[in-house]
């Protein structure tokens, strides 16, 4: 691609290197070692998450260097950039997952003024860790730039004793432990053996559902976001991802023109076909936000109910990102969705093509079992069910896949933090047949809205998991499998029907329908309504203090500005 046939007159950057007034922008970017040509050319934002924090991040800072390159070679200038990660397998359990979700924000926010601030004219963005692909792909679609997403990919399984492990049997194992039946040396044993290499965590938890989206959405190459970190074909996908970007500003083809409605059911399609984190209903409505379009978690749930569940993947199933790759990567998932009518094929990818014309070479491969067919699925219905009722008027999220019984009834026994609840599974306070509640954990009331994982791990590492249920205003993490609610709306904090349940309140749980309800009457929920005040958080200050004060429902995507919608310039029209 020849950089001088892409002019300036209407790219962001000729208000840093275009003409006499901007020759002291100029001399910044000289000493650098730019030369004149490069200052002429398109400036292209390379951002990456790449941190030492986790082996999610460990390898973007390498891959970015390729990207750079693929930019150079279609005659464009790379600017390469980092922002935060928050990684969640580290912070989870404690206080430190309270930044986990404010992290998605920071993400896209520091994203955006890093673009502005330097007037770049497209983006390429690396992420890895759960809360950074949401982030990057919302920045993407606020900016409004040509852009291509890239996965940093998925971390290699772990072999303990002749089986393989992902980061989720680390978690159950300390649930074994507690109860007496995994020994100190075993425990050690297999926290050394489960993360073997660079990339993010193996199964189809968050970061893989999100990588999934990212081609299903069509801001990825195909194949890109199912190739694991450790594989040097990576190279291939980010050079191309590079060299692509160019050719976006050339056709101006931006991320609103590939983010669409429909484009927005095609990522939650595949959401539920691959049996992906509930969290998926939680990022999709953020990043229609950013556009202007309004997809709450009922409308998520309504792709959802019609989609079926067809990727055997773990947790609920038995195989991890690495092993769908082998067996034909996203675009084999996305393909037999296609031809059975589950996904719109005219939506436009980064490509230039549309979704079905980059799935006219895909072939179905009958050698492996790791996707069925859309014609003969798993189940008919998703993996992922969005539930509706007294105790969750706006609604709630519940993961299914591998599940065999979709309904449950049982007394309530409350706790109002993750902390408390913990506690009372790690010493067996609770009874078989009980809904564990843990309320003050939503987008405000936490703040930060948690995720449960060590919690719910510890119930199925004491062989309990099936046999109880647990719901909660705040998330599960992909990784969580057994009947377990999260996002439940209004969250407690607002004064949501979670607040008012006491011990003993009867709640049943349809998966099957969709309902989630207490035995309660709307007056008596209105009479302990009266009787409810509001809770102070210890967090007043600082930046999880300022994000509770704009964040908003979890239908919505807890979102923390207007979006889209009320935007009065974009900035790919400055």
């Amino acid at each position: 691609m020849d950089a001088r046939a892409i002019s300036k007159a209407k790219l962001p950057s000729r208000h840093v290197t275009v003409g006499p007034a901007r020759a002291p922008h100029r001399s910044y970017l000289y000493a650098m070692g730019l030369s004149p040509e490069e200052i002429a050319q398109p400036l292209v934002g390379v951002a990456t998450c790449w941190n030492e924090a986790a082996p999610c991040n460990i390898s973007l800072m390498r891959q970015a260097q390729v990207v750079k390159k693929g930019v150079a070679a279609a005659s464009g200038t790379p600017r390469e950039f980092t922002t935060i990660t928050v990684t969640d397998g580290i912070a989870m359990g404690h206080q430190g997952m309270k930044a986990s979700l404010v992290s998605r924000d920071v993400i896209a926010d520091s994203v955006e003024l890093t673009m502005r601030g330097h007037c770049y004219d497209a983006l390429v963005g690396l992420a890895g860790c759960d809360k950074s692909l949401p982030g990057m792909m919302m920045a993407m679609v606020r900016l409004n730039v040509p852009s291509v997403f890239i996965y940093g990919g998925s971390i290699l399984p772990g072999t303990f004793r002749g089986r393989q492990i992902t980061v989720q049997d680390v978690f159950e194992a300390v649930g074994q432990h507690s109860v007496g039946t995994m020994s100190d040396d075993d425990l050690f044993e297999i926290e050394q053996a489960a993360c073997p290499s660079a990339g993010s965590c193996g199964a189809q938890f968050t970061a893989n559902t999100m990588a999934t989206v990212a081609e299903a959405i069509g801001l990825a190459l195909p194949y890109s976001c199912g190739a694991p970190a450790p594989y040097e074909m990576r190279d291939r996908f980010n050079y191309a991802s590079g060299e692509k970007v160019m050719e976006l500003i050339a056709k101006q083809i931006r991320p609103r023109d590939i983010v669409t409605r429909k484009a927005l059911e095609n990522a939650a399609a595949v959401v539920a076909a691959s049996g992906g984190s509930t969290n998926g209903a939680l990022h999709l409505p953020a990043i229609a936000h950013e556009a202007g379009i309004k997809f709450d978690l009922f409308d998520v749930a309504e792709i959802f109910k019609k989609t079926p569940y067809i990727a055997d993947l773990k947790p609920g199933g038995k195989y991890v990102a690495k092993d769908m790759f082998e067996a034909g990567g996203i675009p084999l998932l996305m393909k037999t969705l296609l031809d059975n009518g589950y996904l719109h094929g005219d939506c436009m990818t980064v490509t230039g093509r549309t979704v079905a014309e980059n799935m006219e070479r895909v072939q179905w491969n009958d050698a492996q079992d790791v996707v069925y067919p859309a014609n003969k699925p798993i189940s008919p219905t998703g993996g992922v069910v969005g539930l509706k009722g007294n105790l969750a008027p706006e609604g709630a999220i519940v993961k299914v896949a591998g599940m065999k019984n979709l309904r449950f009834s049982g007394p309530a026994r409350c706790f109002d933090s993750e902390e408390e609840c913990f506690a009372a599974v790690n010493e067996r306070r609770y009874e078989e047949g009980e809904v564990l509640v843990i309320r003050y954990e939503g987008p405000k009331g936490g703040p930060g809205m948690r995720e449960m994982l060590a919690t719910t791990a510890a119930l199925y590492g004491q062989g309990m998991g099936d046999k109880v249920a647990l719901i909660t205003d705040g998330r599960f993490s992909g990784a969580t499998r057994g009947f377990c609610i999260g996002h439940v709306g209004p969250e407690a904090a607002t004064g949501g029907p979670i607040g008012l349940l006491r011990d003993g309140d009867v709640i049943t749980i349809d998966a099957v329908e969709g309902t989630i309800d207490v035995a309660l009457s709307e007056e008596e929920l209105a009479e302990r309504l009266k009787g409810w005040t509001p809770r102070e958080t210890d967090y007043q200050s600082g930046a999880i203090w300022k994000y509770a004060q704009t964040v908003g429902s979890a239908r919505y995507g807890a979102v923390t500005h207007p979006g889209g919608e009320k935007e009065t310039h974009c900035y790919a029209d400055i």
